[in-house]
């Protein structure tokens, strides 16, 4: 699943060649994703395309008039960046056309994403986003701020950390990293750790997505590869994914678990 970086990466990659940009055109070929593509959708052809912000994963599309074009990539979606008039793929739901030589195109091979046309005047005020916790790499995500969310939850830190309603996209991969940077086990109990500990935890997420994002690549040559997939970064991951190869610090194997139906990764030596 397209985790922050991703999302951020994308926004990073499409946001210069679509903000400012006219849409000249809605093609929908195949609505039925996660949720139906919003029936209003096509009004915002011939409306401008103000700005493109993130929210967590979600992706907001600024229109002139007001309203907000809402995309989740689900679990296998990315967005392209092609001429209009390019061939479109077996999964390719969806296509905003801006101006004569760019076309938006959101590919979706299981149809967990969405697309929806947000009227109201504060689209972050919708039902999937008013809810989120704050975004990670803000102010407002702090170790203070985690602790008193720590302090009622006898699960696993890992659990904590990926939930969206306590911080907002810390993934899998990237729970499963920062926790081994803070030298934190996974599965200790978050209402155990003291505020150092998690003030290393804060530092640990924040470092490990503004690498991630760094690496990511903001321009159209670094968001899209030859063959039309996204860009994204080549992953540097110190216990993901590694399970009994040697931990980059101590050399001992690292473990795999299973924690909330999701694989976890940890170092037994580096993490208490």
């Amino acid at each position: 699943m397209p985790e922050l970086p991703e999302v951020e990466t994308t926004r990073r990659g499409i946001e210069p060649h679509v903000s400012g940009a006219t849409v000249r055109e809605v093609i929908v070929r195949r609505g039925d994703l996660r949720q139906p593509v919003s029936a209003s959708l096509s009004t915002i052809e011939g409306q401008g395309i103000t700005g493109v912000r993130r929210r967590g994963k979600y992706l907001l599309l600024d229109i002139a008039d007001g309203s907000g074009v809402l995309i989740h990539l689900g679990m296998s979606g990315n967005l392209r960046l092609v001429a209009p008039n390019e061939e479109w793929k077996k999964h390719d739901h969806l296509g905003i056309t801006l101006g004569a030589r760019l076309q938006l195109r959101l590919h979706d091979p299981r149809r967990f994403g969405l697309v929806l046309h947000l009227r109201a005047a504060d689209p972050f005020a919708h039902p999937l986003l008013r809810d989120l916790g704050p975004e990670p790499l803000e102010e407002h995500f702090t170790a203070s701020y985690l602790k008193s969310v720590c302090t009622k939850r006898a699960s696993a830190i890992k659990l904590v950390i990926m939930d969206s309603h306590v911080v907002v996209g810390v993934g899998n991969i990237y729970a499963s990293e920062a926790l081994f940077r803070a030298g934190i086990r996974p599965l200790s109990a978050a209402r155990r750790l003291s505020l150092p500990r998690l003030e290393k935890l804060v530092a640990a997420i924040r470092a490990v997505l503004t690498d991630a994002i760094a690496a990511g690549g903001t321009t159209l040559r670094d968001f899209l590869n030859s063959d039309g997939a996204p860009g994204y970064f080549s992953q540097s991951l110190h216990v993901y994914g590694r399970e009994g190869e040697p931990c980059h610090a101590c050399g001992t194997a690292i473990r795999h678990t299973v924690l909330g139906q999701r694989a976890t990764y940890n170092c037994p030596q580096c993490q208490r």
